[in-house]
């Protein structure tokens, strides 16, 4: 699944990208089973959507990790 495109640029030099698991998945699923236009629409929209969802449990552990711990309370002890 970690396969790279190689693509021409309008400078000409050639650029790399790494490819998208989700992308691979998505290509997989249309070898084997022929999609039609419609569903291949549907998976291009969900896999949008779980990268979304990736970004949001990403920032919500950032904001968890990044915001000031709670203070103890103190106990008055006999």
């Amino acid at each position: 699944m970690n396969k790279r495109e190689k693509v021409q640029s309008t400078a000409g030099e050639q650029v790399v990208y790494e490819r998208c698991p989700c992308r691979e998945i998505v290509d997989t699923v249309q070898e084997y089973m022929g999609i039609s236009p419609a569903v291949r629409e549907h998976l291009a929209n969900s896999r949008v959507e779980f990268l979304k969802a990736i970004r949001a449990i990403l920032d919500q552990r950032i904001e968890h990790l990044s915001s000031p711990g709670q203070k103890g309370t103190k106990v008055a002890v006999e």
